[in-house]
């Protein structure tokens, strides 16, 4: 089988979040299994000056009057085909691949990822750069959403699964860009790529996929939801049977307490006590106390009111008044930046804020903390609770999609030992008092420390690895053909 996957971004090379994990990790664990997969991306700035010894393929006609020029190159670290699609009037920018660098949204954004979901659907035709043609193509997220569509206006036989990321980004453009986006006016309504009067790339993507999947199983079905479905919950009960919910998995080679090159000692399951020398390496280069007893709880995230830190804001004083310590790296609404930067000045050497983007600094917290904290109101699938499984790091989550399915609470029982199948700890209802609670349960088991050892291998022999993921989307795209 032949699949294209498409996306906005892939690391290492360019990356806002989790999609770009994703778009780096799955299709590295497809390849494993013997499918040949290329990706296409967009030439953002520099890519294409620090990617290894890319060569023009040639170039293709996507609207009249844009031609785009066609690299490829290999993913760094394997030997999986990468196009890149260069054309510098829309991707030679300053800034990120959505934002310019006061971050507002760029807005060409339909026309960027108008094209890039166009040059999917094209390589799916005959072409003269390259006899390969896709069986698949694997879209994600909205920027990649009107390649069902093209696909579908072009009479191509190539199957598209689409895969939901986060709902709550729709690309929903003015009407006007139909016009610019060769979109054909008898589709723009309901049943189409229409929403509310505005062109959808979510919507074009849920409509016109031969399949949907998600991040994780509850996401799957709480997208059916009004209180989740942003819209589209409707549209997605009418397609439930064409919607698959796999849990997302992480890269267990780059995310590997035993071999993770951003950390000044290694540890393992069995080899624990290198842990506190972790922290013990985190407190002095955080500006912390050296204070192996006090709880060192972790945050990295985007700074939102979608991932609930608001509350943990709301709290941090009877944490903090406690003994507790608080490492927050991540960026996002300027007043919750605040609330935190005010916290840092508060309690020095309790709480050390990094706003921005760091990635040794994410290994390193993620790695030296004790508690990593992630009460999202909604969560598609998230990743950082799975890194914290794998670093013996114990995530407190809400009871929220795939943290639900991925974090698998409990209590102490009846002789005081940790259940069998517990690897954290999961808030049962979205409010400040519960994380509260739910934070004093697990810094209580903490204060054991032979009852958090144990909870710490249990989390760390959790299987959080693409590998078996990916088997349940070869199943997927194997549905998508008769006798499949």
């Amino acid at each position: 089988m032949r699949l294209l996957f498409a996306t906005s971004e892939i690391f290492p090379i360019i990356k806002t979040g989790g999609l770009a994990d994703v778009s780096g990790a799955l299709p590295t664990a497809l390849f494993a299994t013997g499918l040949d997969i290329q990706i296409v991306l967009p030439a953002y700035r520099g890519i294409l000056a620090t990617c290894e010894s890319p060569h023009l393929l040639g170039s293709l006609q996507v609207f009249h009057d844009i031609r785009c020029d066609i690299y490829q190159t290999t993913l760094p670290g394997t030997q999986i085909p990468l196009l890149l699609i260069d054309y510098p009037e829309l991707y030679d920018r300053e800034g990120g691949p959505y934002h310019h660098p006061q971050y507002g949204e760029w807005q060409d954004n339909a026309l960027r990822f108008g094209v890039l979901s166009k040059v999917a659907a094209l390589l799916a035709m005959p072409n003269d750069l390259q006899v390969w043609q896709p069986d698949v193509i694997h879209c994600n997220d909205w920027q990649t959403g009107l390649t069902p569509y093209y696909l579908r206006q072009m009479g191509s036989k190539t199957r598209s699964v689409f895969s939901i990321h986060n709902l709550a980004f729709q690309g929903n453009f003015h009407a006007d860009w139909r016009h610019r986006l060769t979109l054909d006016e008898q589709d723009f309504k309901s049943e189409g790529y229409e929403f509310f009067g505005h062109v959808s790339f979510m919507k074009a993507g849920l409509y016109y996929a031969d399949a949907l999947s998600t991040v994780s199983p509850t996401y799957a079905k709480e997208i059916q939801t009004e209180q989740f479905g942003f819209g589209f919950q409707g549209l997605l009960r009418y397609r439930s049977a064409d919607l698959t919910g796999i849990l997302n998995g992480i890269d267990t080679h780059v995310w590997d307490p035993a071999t993770d090159a951003y950390l000044p000692v290694h540890y393992s399951v069995k080899k624990m006590r290198c842990k506190k020398e972790v922290k013990h390496a985190l407190q002095t280069e955080l500006g912390l106390a050296l204070n192996a007893d006090a709880p060192l709880l972790g945050v990295v995230s985007r700074l939102t009111h979608q991932k609930g830190l608001d509350m943990l804001a709301t709290i941090a004083h009877q944490l903090l008044d406690n003994g507790c310590q608080l490492a927050v790296l991540g960026s996002g609404e300027p007043a919750l930046e605040q609330q935190y930067q005010t916290l840092m000045q508060l309690y020095p050497g309790q709480v050390s804020v990094t706003i921005g983007y760091n990635e040794p600094l994410s290994h390193r917290i993620m790695a030296g903390t004790d508690i990593f904290v992630m009460p999202s109101r909604f969560e598609p699938c998230g990743l950082n609770q799975m890194y914290g499984l794998r670093y013996g790091t114990i995530p407190v989550v809400a009871n929220t999609g795939g943290l639900a399915d991925s974090v698998h609470g409990g209590v102490l029982n009846a002789e005081g030992k940790v259940p069998a199948k517990m690897t954290g700890f999961v808030m049962p209802y979205h409010n400040p008092w519960t994380l509260l609670v739910t934070l004093r349960q697990a810094i209580a088991i903490f204060a054991n420390s032979g009852q958090w050892l144990q909870l710490q291998k249990q989390a760390m022999r959790q299987d959080v690895s693409w590998e078996t993921r990916a088997k349940h989307y070869q199943k997927l795209y194997e549905t998508l053909f008769p006798g499949g």
